[in-house]
């Protein structure tokens, strides 16, 4: 099934934790870049993703336990082996470790996932309670207090809930309550004809999940069926991806009087009460025409088809933890079906992923001691203010744009907040109880743990150390709300940053990123959000037609790439992350240039042939280097707001003058976009 889960605008695919300290021990800028795999057959100027990346994928394929392969996922397996070596230390020290330090607690965890003996033995022991309690519901106040209940344990159903900040009032914690709920990608999946074949797996999945709990085959069958068509009347009321971006569909702010009118049958102070969350002035009933449609459920669909659906998400939730039958229809459906993944992962990894989804910060802070050092933090600063620079006077320079509205942008230019390797705090974990024995618990409770540690912060001033991801991520992130820019230290290590690395390599890939995310706060919708973290329009009308102009013509480009025969990227889902890659691409290079300029010993200088300029755009094509089964792919193109990553690698550059004058293209290459085709933006 599909599990989802808030996460703010991020660079990449969810693909990636990493290694900081793996490097070549020969780290010279030579071989910190290997040109012997540019396949120089392929013409740069009409295939610069080819030119770059055609060979190394061809000899690279991709592993069977991944849905796709490339520079991304290359340095998270190198991580993984890190990781792996924390936790099994943490895992054989863990009986004489200090009581409930973190290192304790992270050996229980994993160790407990790796006694497949135990797991085996539980088969479905550990879920039968909640079944049991399903069965028992007679009636739809029955249904809102399972749900309700089962919500307070850490799980959740039907909708998501959970705390940020305030869309206007940036530095206050709200509650938000947001459709979910549905078992596949999109809303599309349930009515359009291309996902019929998916639409057949999905209810015999349901059906099997139910069947490996008991259920006779023929009531199996009908129950799943009935899950189908509950799913599909969600599916109706819900909100598809491209529609979710935008901030307005997003928040809805409402006393919980007024939620209570939409939704009569669910009692919204009840619920805030048992879920422990300070909410008394209001919150945001993010997108209320699902939950009209959920009240209008509770009160025509019949209590077994309630009853279905419950027992059903139940079982699909607890799958990856229950015994090895479960295990396998998760990954059948979720993994293989869905996304063309051959075999299951090996169990450490999937023992290890337990880790990092439970304690995955705590897990950083050893990671961090390990891993990351002073100095790299430092370097990536300068970066940092460098791109800073550059953005700065691209703004200043916007042939577009009023002064007034400039005004604005340079306000929350000023702004910005860089974070670097890891948070200069760490969480608390004292409270979370693991046991030593039994893994299906010790999930349950981190899960709660974790849930009640975000509910906590409801009705609470927003913490704005805090980061949303972990120091062993191999990726970057802009927040709107804090505006801030994060930089996991995972990140800052080849492909992206090297201290033995020229200046080319480094602004061609973590300076590419640093302005990604600053332009993030500059993309159609980050736009919609001031210097506070507020969303409130900054804009003059005039200034907003014009910047609308030029997205349309981004949006016109991206529709244009056909990754599979007859399936195009959406350039309206992906736009934030392509204009990130436009603007920081561009701002990467003038800092490039800055950074040359006061070194014209380097600026001259060619290494292996290529001049810094080369260089820099043989970098951004090179992070962007991979593989992707195709299942995989329509998932992404449905679900993902990032492009593929072979158009990521061609779509920026092919819209400035300077990757054509570095390699010599002329006007009619496809790497050449000019005149109207051609987007300038930031």
């Amino acid at each position: 099934m599909s599990k989802h889960l808030f996460k703010p605008l991020a660079l990449a695919v969810s693909l990636s934790l990493c290694s900081v300290g793996a490097m070549a021990a020969d780290a010279s800028p030579k071989h910190l870049f290997n040109i012997q795999d540019l396949d120089k057959k392929i013409d740069p100027c009409n295939d610069f993703n080819g030119f770059v990346n055609a060979k190394w994928v061809a000899a690279n394929p991709i592993p069977a336990d991944r849905t796709r392969w490339g520079s991304f996922d290359a340095l998270r397996e190198d991580s993984l082996n890190v990781q792996r070596q924390i936790v099994e230390a943490a895992s054989s020290s863990a009986g004489h470790a200090q009581a409930g330090s973190i290192e304790q607690k992270i050996g229980y965890l994993y160790a407990t996932g790796m006694n497949e003996a135990a797991i085996e033995k539980a088969g479905f022991d550990p879920i039968k309670p909640q079944l049991a309690s399903i069965d028992a519901i007679k009636s739809p106040t029955d249904v809102v207090a399972y749900i309700t209940s089962t919500y307070a344990q850490g799980t959740p159903v039907l909708f998501r809930f959970g705390g940020s900040p305030d869309f206007k009032d940036s530095n206050k914690q709200i509650a938000f309550a947001g459709q979910g709920g549905l078992g596949l990608p999109t809303p599309d999946y349930y009515t359009k004809p291309d996902y019929e074949k998916i639409r057949i797996a999905y209810v015999a999945h349901l059906a099997r999940l139910l069947e490996l709990t008991g259920i006779a085959s023929a009531d199996a069958k009908t129950q799943a069926d009935a899950v189908m068509k509950f799913e599909t009347r969600l599916a109706a009321a819900s909100l598809v991806p491209t529609e979710m971006r935008k901030p307005e569909n997003r928040y809805n702010y409402m006393s919980i009087a007024e939620a209570d009118k939409i939704t009569p049958h669910l009692e919204w102070a009840a619920f805030f009460k048992a879920q422990h969350a300070d909410v008394t002035d209001g919150f945001s009933l993010s997108q209320p025409k699902y939950f009209a449609e959920i009240d209008k459920m509770l009160g025509d669909v019949p209590v077994a088809q309630w009853q279905a659906y419950l027992r059903v998400h139940a079982i699909d939730q607890a799958a990856p933890f229950l015994s090895k039958p479960f295990q396998q229809e998760d990954f059948a459906f979720n993994e293989k079906t869905l996304n063309g993944q051959k075999e299951m992962k090996v169990r450490w990894k999937i023992a290890l992923d337990t880790v990092n989804e439970s304690m995955g910060m705590a897990l950083g802070q050893l990671y961090v001691d390990r891993t990351f050092s002073a100095q790299s933090k430092q370097r990536a600063l300068e970066l940092v203010n460098n791109l800073r620079a550059a953005y700065k006077t691209r703004i200043e320079n916007l042939d577009w744009m009023s002064a007034s509205t400039k005004r604005k942008a340079l306000e929350k230019w000023a702004s910005f907040v860089p974070k670097i390797g890891y948070p200069d705090k760490w969480r608390d974990w004292s409270a979370l109880e693991l046991s030593p024995d039994n893994y299906f618990a010790n999930v349950r409770a981190a899960r709660k743990f974790n849930y009640q540690y975000m509910v906590d912060k409801i009705g609470k001033p927003v913490d704005r150390t805090e980061w949303g991801m972990t120091p062993q991520t191999v990726n970057a992130y802009y927040n709107s709300q804090k505006n801030e820019i994060v930089f996991p230290a995972a990140i800052l290590q080849p492909p992206f940053f090297s201290a033995d690395a020229d200046d080319a390599l480094n602004y061609g890939g973590i300076g590419a990123v640093i302005g990604h995310e600053m332009g993030h706060g500059y993309d159609d919708q980050g736009s919609k959000f001031d210097a506070q973290g507020n969303n409130v329009n900054w804009w003059t009308d005039a200034d907003r037609k014009a910047f609308e102009a030029r997205t349309a013509k981004l949006a016109a480009q991206f529709d244009s790439y056909e990754p599979l025969p007859g399936k195009h990227v959406n350039g309206q889902l992906t736009m934030g992350e392509n204009i990130g890659d436009l603007g920081g691409l561009n701002a990467a290079y003038d800092a490039l240039q800055m950074a040359l300029k006061n070194n014209p010993q380097e600026a001259s200088r060619k290494i292996d042939g290529y001049t810094q300029d080369q260089r820099f755009f043989l970098n951004w094509a090179r992070v962007w280097r991979g593989n992707i089964r195709p299942e995989a792919q329509l998932t992404s193109l449905n679900t993902d707001p990032h492009a593929p990553a072979q158009f990521r690698a061609i779509g920026a550059p092919s819209n400035m003058p300077a990757f054509a004058q570095a390699f010599q293209c002329k006007a009619g290459s496809k790497m050449v976009r000019s005149g109207d085709e051609q987007v300038k933006i930031w």
